[in-house]
């Protein structure tokens, strides 16, 4: 055991695209006067301003107020103890969940850990999108369950204060406070410390399955046929990212929904992972789309 102080460990929730990248950019940038570090799933999102990068090696970017940001792998438990063995240890770890993870689960981490200590779950929901999403018969148990198992519930693109209908919904969910991130200055003091943990105390709720499909290969495609290729995804799938061999260079591939990025990179393959809705696609629906596209 480590004579160091517990690491606290706050979980960053919600689902794809409803602005947890966003929170985390602002986070990074912010003069808090903590060595945070922060875990996410892949950098491809992740926008810091290059004053603020110091260096970058690998999967990890460090930053000139402090600040780490690192990639998590697929190993949470491996990810967690090198950010216990870091030197200087953090101040705080933040670990954003992927959009369709429980994000309880993650934090559960804390709680197992002894070095650790558990910061809370910040559940970032969408106030455009949210309503309809919880709605869904497929997907809305696990939105639900997101916003349930939250000790602070962080409202995104509230553009005109939070829609009384949605705060009501939310309040019915988790007793946990309820932020409109249109109104914080800053969301260091909210995610560094800002949160208390155990604030909700709602049982898990089921969510549905989702199938994940990952290729590696040496095909080469331009950019037109890599935009027909996203066009003619399969219905049900929800999330594409990778990079694909171009004729002049490759190409990095994120896609969420209906949000499609591509742009410049370097690659010695073309690796792809697409996840979609058990029941509304399949494995072989998605190996089917990828082989038809590439002839």
């Amino acid at each position: 055991m480590s004579d160091l102080p517990r690491l606290p460990l706050t979980v960053i929730g919600g689902y794809l695209g409803a602005g947890k990248t966003t929170l985390l950019n602002r986070l990074l940038a912010e003069d808090h006067g903590q060595r945070v570090m922060v875990m996410v799933n892949d950098f491809g999102a992740i926008n810091i301003d290059a004053d603020l990068i110091e260096k970058a090696e690998g999967d990890t970017i460090s930053l000139t107020n402090g600040c780490v940001c690192c990639t998590m792998g697929n190993d949470l438990f491996m990810a967690l103890g090198d950010a216990l063995d870091r030197r200087p240890r953090p101040d705080h770890l933040v670990v954003e969940a992927s959009g369709i993870a429980d994000p309880a689960k993650i934090a559960m981490a804390a709680r197992a850990e002894p070095e650790m200590a558990y910061g809370g779950i910040a559940v970032v929901v969408d106030a455009v999108n949210w309503p309809a999403l919880a709605d869904d018969p497929q997907i809305g148990a696990q939105m639900q369950g997101q916003a349930a198992v939250a000790d602070m519930l962080l409202v995104s693109k509230a553009t005109d204060g939070l829609p009384a209908g949605l705060e009501a919904r939310l309040a019915a969910l988790s007793p946990a406070p309820v932020v409109d991130l249109a109104t914080v200055d800053a969301v260091a003091p909210l995610l560094l410390g800002g949160i208390t943990p155990g604030a909700a105390q709602a049982p898990r709720r089921a969510h549905p399955g989702y199938v994940g499909w990952a290729h590696d290969g040496t095909e080469v495609l331009d950019r037109a046929a890599l935009e027909a290729l996203v066009a003619a995804a399969p219905e049900g799938v929800y999330r594409i990212k990778g990079k694909v061999l171009g004729p002049e260079g490759a190409h990095e591939l994120h896609v969420v929904g209906r949000t499609v990025d591509i742009k410049p990179t370097t690659a010695a393959r073309t690796t792809l992972v697409a996840i979609g809705l058990d029941g509304r696609v399949t494995q072989g629906d998605i190996a089917d789309w990828w082989r038809d596209a590439v002839g």
